[in-house]
Parts: structure tokens; sequence; C-alpha cells
């Protein structure tokens, strides 16, 4: 494989794994304004007062009662966010919209709806639609008055979404598009007025449409009975001879493909954001009945098994949370000031721009909710697996996380292609990075003594670690990495590992610097711990590939190597670090950093 050397790192979004990043240029949530807290709150009230007491009829699909909530969303600004305030939203930045897809991420089934209709059933309308579009439809989806889906996953298209068989023809008058086909699992079918719906102009241009319900052709198939998030409705849509006027064309015909990829990885934040909400709600859950339930005349919080798990929650809610606004702060500089702009092709390179980001947000954020819901129905014992406790219903609904907006598998294949398409672009000099890793790790020098000195150095271990690692997998198979998708695998977990540890240790660092020492025991604990669990992870990881990838004597230098850079940074202690940090949730009897 050829890859170009350059002078410059050029390549911004996905830069995590190769380049470190300034602790002062990452936003977290220590830097909440208050408009950030007002819009937090307003979504937090509406939830405990609105979605919850309701929450019964709801799991009964009571649709007529998803709807009424949708519209007091609507009146409560919480569909507008995203939506200029030419066009009746509040145009707020993604911080905002980071905050309230947490807030409402608890929701279940609600949530799923409302997340849907406010991410990808109205941003492609936002980014791509014309004027008219616009002023159309997006004061209707903003209030309300209009709920929207988005119709992309067909019966033999999944993660393969270009490999759709929706057809859409030109009529002779020309005056409408003809639409046959089939869009399945399409969340908010039953109640929703506008349809984000992709087809092949003439059977091969892949191209976007607003369709609306009432469109001539169009119809639903049954509701389908799902596991869970039962109050979201979930229907196949089709099309048979549906007419969809030619001026409801969205975006460019044959560039449908630029609407669908860049506006599911809004999505992919979203679902990241609505993850550590609901894996903060499930701790909740958790901490209420430990400290409550008793065994052998003690509360089970007393017990050390109980402790690390509650410890073990709140170390990944930290980074999930930690990585999230993170990311937020990254798609606000790249889309903040886009919200007039008709320059559709600077909107879908900016949507693009940090696609890594937000596959580690979509893929860290569902496996953290997962794991929650998992130790929260187990510590819970039998009562977990009853309807009456909370979490029984948490457990059903988390699961369709790592499904959504492209598997677990599909995000975390994302991750080091992007690296190799920018490598074989000559957008980084890979080489040279490699290279200067390989050097590093046979002389790691460790810059000052401190508090979270030792944080830091594990973050440069599991970069160093990750390029060795990118490098031997490109010399064994260069261009046909891409085929390999064991390797890829693992390379994205190295990746993940990465900016999850990464996101943590720099909010920690903001804090340290801002606060002291003293106030920040709490965050030193997260972040120690956090560090002792990724260099584990890490090498595991890289051994992995290392076995897949390498040959001896190659493999058994790599596996040394490795070895010999993130075994230098372990250290003991962390069981006593992890009562701490059980003991601060215990106390505040929510996830507390």
């Amino acid at each position: 494989m050829n890859v170009m050397k350059t002078d410059t790192l050029a390549y911004r979004g996905g830069s995590f794994l190769y380049s470190p990043a300034e602790k002062d240029a990452v936003f977290t949530p220590e830097n909440f304004t208050e408009e950030h807290r007002m819009i937090a709150a307003t979504a937090k009230r509406f939830l405990e007062q609105e979605v919850r007491p309701n929450n019964e009829a709801l799991e009964n699909q009571d649709f007529t009662k998803v709807k009424e909530l949708l519209h007091k969303a609507g009146e409560l600004g919480l569909l507008g966010h995203s939506v200029p305030e030419a066009y009746g939203g509040l145009g707020l930045d993604k911080i905002s919209k980071g905050l309230v897809g947490e807030m409402l991420g608890s929701g279940g089934g609600y949530s799923v709806a409302q997340s849907n209709h406010t991410c990808i059933a109205t941003l492609p309308i936002t980014y791509f639609g014309t004027e008219q579009q616009k002023e159309k439809y997006l004061p209707k989806l903003a209030s309300g008055e209009f709920i929207g889906a988005y119709c992309l996953t067909e019966p033999n298209a999944g993660s393969d979404a270009l490999a759709a068989q929706t057809t859409a023809r030109l009529n002779e008058a020309g005056t409408h598009y003809i639409l046959n086909g089939t869009k399945m699992f399409i969340t908010n079918a039953e109640f929703s007025d506008t349809f984000i719906t992709y087809a092949k102009v003439d059977g091969n241009a892949f191209t976007a449409f607003i369709v609306e319900r009432n469109f001539p052709g169009l119809s639903l198939g049954p509701e389908e009975q799902k596991m869970g998030i039962k109050s979201s409705s979930t229907r196949a849509v089709i099309f048979e001879d549906c007419e969809v006027p030619v001026e409801n064309l969205l975006g460019e015909v044959g560039k449908g493909h630029v609407i669908a990829l860049n506006v599911l990885n809004l999505g992919r934040f979203n679902l990241g954001s609505a993850c550590t909400g609901a894996a903060k709600y499930g701790m909740g859950l958790a901490l209420g009945y430990v400290k409550e339930r008793k065994q052998f005349g003690r509360a089970i919080a007393d017990f050390g098994a109980t402790q690390e798990k509650i410890a073990d929650m709140a170390i990944r809610i930290y980074a999930a949370e930690s990585l999230q606004y993170r990311t937020a702060g990254y798609l606000e500089d790249a889309l903040g000031s886009l919200y007039e702009s008709d320059d559709q092709r600077l909107i879908a390179k900016q949507l693009m721009e940090y696609a890594s980001e937000c596959a580690v947000c979509k893929v860290y954020g569902s496996e953290t909710l997962d794991f929650v819901a998992d130790e929260a129905l187990q510590l819970h014992g039998g009562y977990g697996y009853i309807k009456e406790y909370g979490v029984e219903q948490m457990y059903r609904d988390s699961r369709i996380n790592r499904i959504f907006e492209g598997t677990n598998e599909i995000n975390r294949l994302l991750i080091p292609m992007n690296l190799l398409k920018a490598a074989m672009k000559g957008q980084i000099p890979l080489l040279d990075l490699v290279n200067q890793a390989a050097s590093e790790m046979q002389e790691p020098k460790v810059d000052g003594i401190g508090p979270i000195t030792r944080e830091t150095e594990a973050v440069k271990a599991v970069r160093r670690v990750l390029l060795m690692c990118a490098g031997l997998a490109f010399e064994a198979y260069g261009e046909k990495l891409a085929e390999e998708q064991g390797v890829l695998m693992q390379l994205a977990n190295l990746g993940i590992a990465l900016y999850a540890l990464e996101s943590a240790v720099l909010r920690t660092q903001k804090e340290l610097d801002a606060k002291g020492e003293e106030k920040v025991q709490l965050k030193l604990q997260l972040a120690e711990a956090l560090a002792d669990e990724t260099l584990l992870a890490a090498e595991l990881a890289a051994r992995k590939m290392i076995q897949s990838a390498a040959k001896n004597p190659q493999l058994a230098t790599a596996v040394t190597a490795v070895t010999a850079e993130l075994s230098r940074l372990q250290r003991g202690g962390t069981a006593r670090t992890k009562r701490a940090i059980a003991q601060a949730q215990f106390e505040a009897g929510q996830f507390v950093s």
C-alpha cells in the first residue's frame, strides 16, 4: 500500500486516533451555560411530569397518547431545538440537542419517538431542503403539528442501505415521481405526517423525497410486535404507485446518499446521548434498591461485589458523558453557523467531519446502557425480572440501541476505515506516525509528576499501541485490509477505548486546573479506575489483533512491545478506588462525578 507522507495533519475528524487533543479545546459538562441548564431542566421536567405518569398507557401502545405528548413537547420547544428560528424553531446548539436527548433518554419508546422526529426525520429538511420546503414543513415539525418518520431500511437493505430497491420514476407530465417499494421497521409510522423516503430514480439514482401521509399510494403494514420500546410505533411503509410532487424531491437526484449517510451521523450522536441518560436512570434504580434490600442482616450495598458493580457503572457513565459532550462541542464547531446556509456541499462535508466520533458515541453509549441495564437487573435479583420494577422495562428497551442507526458492528468498521481512507488520500502521514509511535514505545518519556500524570500517559500509550497495530495491519494486508473485519474490529475497540479515556482524562484535567486537587477527588478516582480498565482492555484488543495479523517472529516481538508499553502503567489499589467511587454514588443516590 502506498501511503503518502504530508507535512501537516489536515484531517480533523477522527484525529483522536493519531494526535492528542488540547484540554481547553474540549467541551465538557462543566462548561454548560445557563441556557443549557434551562433546556435540560425543561426536558427533565417534561419527562417526569408528562411521560412517566403515562408509562402504562404508552407501554400498551396508546399511540393517541404518544402523539398528544409529542404535541406538548412541541409547545415547550423540545421538538424545535434543532430547527432555525426563522422557521419556528429555537435554533439551539448541539450541546442543547445532546442535553434534551440525555434528559429524555430513559423515557423508553416515547424517547425513541421524539428523538427520531427531531433528528433524522427533521434534519434532512433543515439542512438540505429548499426554501419552500423549509417554510412548508419545518414550522409544523417544530411545533408538533406534524410528526416525522425516516424511511431507509428495506426487507433486503439494512446495513447496506444503498442496496435499496424502492424505485421512483417521473410521470409523463413531469409533475410527480411515482414511488414503488416497501420500507421496513419505520419508527413513528402509525402517527407520522411526513416520511423522509429514499428511492432510486429510474432504478439507479439513489434520491431523497419528502412524502406526506395523504399522498395517494402510501399505506402502512401492521404494527410490529416488539420486545421493547413499545410506545414507538414500528411499521412497514408501503409505496404502490405513490404520487410525490416534483417539488418534494429533497436535495439532488442521485445524491440521496449524501443526505442519508450524513444525517445518520447526528442520529448516532443523538443515540449516544439518550443511552447516557438512560444509563444514569438505570444506575439510580440500582442504587435505590441495593440500599434498601437486606440479605444476611446487611444492606446489599455493603457487600464488596455490589460496590464494584456500582463503581463500574459510574466509571463507564463518566466516560460516556465525557465523550458525548466532547463530540457535541465538535459538532457545534462544525455545524453551528450553517442553520441559514444553502451550501449543501459544505453542509454535507461538515456533517461527515466527525463521523468517527459519532460512531464512538453510538457504540460506547449503547454498550454502556446495556451493561448498566444488565447489572441493575442482576442487583435486583428475581425482582428485576418482574414488570412492577422499572428495571425490567429498561432491560427490554435498551437492547435495540446496538442495532439502531447502523449496527454496532457497522459503526465499529467505520472507525478504522476512516483512518485508512484518510491515509490513502494522503491526508495524514500514517507511516511517520507509526514510526514515531514505535520509537516512543522503545523509550517512553513521562511529562512531569502530578495527580493525573499516569492517566495522561495512559492515553498516549493506548494511542501508540493503536498506531503500532494499525501499521502491522496495513503491512500485513495492504489495500485488502478492508476485507479483514476481525482485525478492523479490534482496531476499532482500541480507538473507542482511546476516545473514551482521553475524553474523561481531559475533562478531569480541566477541572483539576480550575478547582484544585481537593475539590475534584471523585473525578480523579473515576479517571484512575477508567485508566486501569482501559489499559487491560487495550492490551486484550491489541493482542487479539496481532494474533490475527502478524506471524512469528513478528508476533512475539509485537506482543512483547504491547505488554511492555501498557503494563508499565498498571497500578495497585483499584479495589480501594472503586469502593470510594461506589460510596460517593450511594451517598448521592444517583450518578455523580
